[in-house]
Formats: C-alpha cells, sequence, structure tokens
C-alpha cells in the first residue's frame, strides 16, 4: 500500500506542478498580468530562480563528463521540465482564446484579473519579514517604476532579428519579475501582435527563434541577479516585487478606452492594417450598468479564487 502511496503522491505533485506551469503561461499571454505574481501566489517562485542560477559553469562540467543524472540533480531539470512544459502548452493552446475573448468581452477578463492582482498584494507582501525604512523605499521605488512603465507610449513593430533578440531577453525578465508583465512590455516594444498572436498561432520560426534565444540568455542571466538580491536583500527585494505589483494595477483597471495614434488630419494611423495604441484614458464606470456590476462580480470572483487558492496550497504544506 505504502508504494502505490508514493506513486499517487508524486503524481499529484507533478500535476500541480504543471497546472502552476499552466497558469505561468496564461499569464504571460495577458498584457498586465505577470507571470512571476503568478509564480509568487503559488509558490515556485524561489525555487524556479534557483534552478535557473545553477546552469553554471558546474553544469557545464557535469554536461561535458556525460554525467546527466547529476547534471538534471543540479539544476533541478524534472522540475524545470515540467513548469515550463505546462507553460508552453497553456501559451499555444491558450493564445487563440484569450484573443476572442479580449476583443468580445475585454472588460470582463480585465477585471478578473485585476481581483487576481489585488488580493496577490495581500499575500506576497505579507512575505515581507521587515517593514523597515530600506523596505518601505523598495515598494514605493517598485511602485513608481512599474506606474512610469504602464504610462509609456508603445513603440512601433519591427520584425528585425536583433530586435526580436531584445524584445526576448526584456519579454522574459519582465516575465519573472512579479507586477511587470511580459507580454505588456511587448506591448511597449511594439511586438506583442508580431510574436504573441501571429508568430505563435502561425508557428513563425523566423520571428520565435532570435525571441527565443533572447528569452534563454535573458532568463539564465536576470536568474544570478535576483537570487543575488534575495539572499542579500530579502525584505526589501520582496518589498520592491510588492511595489511592481501595485504599480501595475494601473493596466489592469478595465474601465478604460485606447487612444490611437493620429495623424495631422486626426485620422487613425494603422500599421500593418492595425491601429496603433499610444496609451489608455480611464474613466469612473457606469454603477446602475449591468455591465458594470458583472465586471464587479467578476473582481470578486478574481479575489476570492485566489484566496482559495492560497488556503489550498497552504493546506498541502501542513498536510
Amino acid at each position: 500500500m505504502t508504494i502505490p502511496k508514493t506513486i499517487m503522491r508524486i503524481f499529484g505533485e507533478q500535476v500541480g506542478l504543471f497546472l502552476k506551469g499552466a497558469a505561468l503561461g496564461i499569464a504571460n499571454v495577458i498584457p498586465g498580468v505577470s507571470g512571476g505574481t503568478i509564480a509568487l501566489i503559488t509558490g515556485v517562485f524561489e525555487r524556479l530562480i534557483q534552478a535557473l542560477k545553477s546552469f553554471n559553469i558546474q553544469a557545464v562540467r557535469l554536461l561535458i563528463k556525460g554525467e546527466f543524472l547529476a547534471f538534471a540533480r543540479h539544476t533541478d531539470l524534472q522540475f524545470l521540465f515540467v513548469l515550463f512544459f505546462g507553460a508552453g502548452l497553456a501559451i499555444v493552446s491558450i493564445a487563440r482564446l484569450f484573443e476572442f475573448l479580449f476583443a468580445v468581452y475585454p472588460t470582463y477578463i480585465w477585471s478578473f484579473f485585476l481581483g487576481l492582482i489585488l488580493a496577490s498584494l495581500y499575500f506576497v507582501g505579507k512575505m515581507v519579514s521587515r517593514w523597515n525604512l530600506s523596505a518601505i523605499i523598495s515598494l514605493f521605488v517598485g511602485l513608481s517604476v512599474a506606474a512610469a512603465i504602464t504610462l509609456m507610449n508603445p513603440a512601433s513593430e519591427n520584425s528585425h532579428p536583433l530586435y526580436l533578440f531584445f524584445c526576448g531577453v526584456g519579454g522574459i525578465c519582465s516575465m519573472i519579475l512579479p507586477g511587470l508583465s511580459g507580454s505588456y512590455i511587448l506591448v511597449l516594444m511594439g511586438n506583442y501582435k508580431l510574436i504573441v498572436i501571429e508568430a505563435i498561432n502561425n508557428l513563425r520560426i523566423d520571428i520565435l527563434g532570435p525571441v527565443a534565444l533572447g528569452a534563454i540568455i535573458g532568463l539564465l542571466s536576470f536568474a544570478h541577479l535576483l537570487s543575488w538580491l534575495m539572499k542579500r536583500f530579502y525584505s526589501e527585494t520582496i518589498a520592491l516585487l510588492t511595489g511592481f505589483i501595485a504599480g501595475s494595477l494601473m493596466i489592469l483597471y478595465p474601465w478604460k478606452t485606447a487612444l490611437f495614434l493620429k495623424d495631422a488630419n486626426g485620422d487613425i494611423v494603422l500599421k500593418n492594417g492595425e491601429a496603433i495604441i499610444t496609451g489608455y484614458q480611464w474613466f469612473v464606470p457606469d454603477f446602475i450598468s449591468g455591465e458594470s456590476w458583472i465586471a464587479f462580480l467578476c473582481i470578486f470572483f478574481g479575489i476570492i479564487s485566489l484566496i482559495f487558492i492560497e488556503k489550498a496550497a497552504l493546506q498541502k504544506e501542513n498536510d
């Protein structure tokens, strides 16, 4: 009876890890939602950073010697494979669905994720062990940087391989930073539609190749920096990440209208048949309309969903 129970426990852990990876992937498809926040919420953030950091000289030596099992243990390869497999599968399968949802039900989708991230502020913020002056300063620095990025104007689309490489670097670094959305960084760099929608849906290797190379190099390099910060300035780093999350709430606010680039005659400028978004205009919702109340319910559902996830995770830790 012990062996089947052990097998079931391991299987359950791997399924849970796969689902966490899928949640990471879904978050990274949506402009404004941070995969790093989801990693923090689901409890895999620190392990992810440590696993990525382990791809170092020692890992290369193990590979050269042919010690593949030792390499797998050193890099926590099973954890990374299951997590990224879930994320990759979710990204490929969910891109078309979210293209439809944001076109038809944008207010409700933004509302749900606003509730999710609002609740995450509490759960991430309580990880700060000491709210001293340096932690408070870090909080406001993170908030200011994220808010400033939110207010930046998007660039034009650029398919040059070198620019795509830097899109991969910028996108992946922001993907693992809680509060900074990798997809929104791609929006600011002008290549969100090209990479996340067109290239993924049509498997364009000429676009995805340079992006993937930049993502791999950026991910491994940035993981070392984050690991160093977490070890030496834990409270300040978590406070900074909490600020990033708080500053990102502006882009998730559901009651907004997009502002488009216009020419001297006041006509909307099109790039490859698409209007270019230069920013957003926020407004107060109509508290009488049914649509607003549905949006409020979506916010509430987002908050409750995260509370449920946190309680389930805590229960699992206590078992």
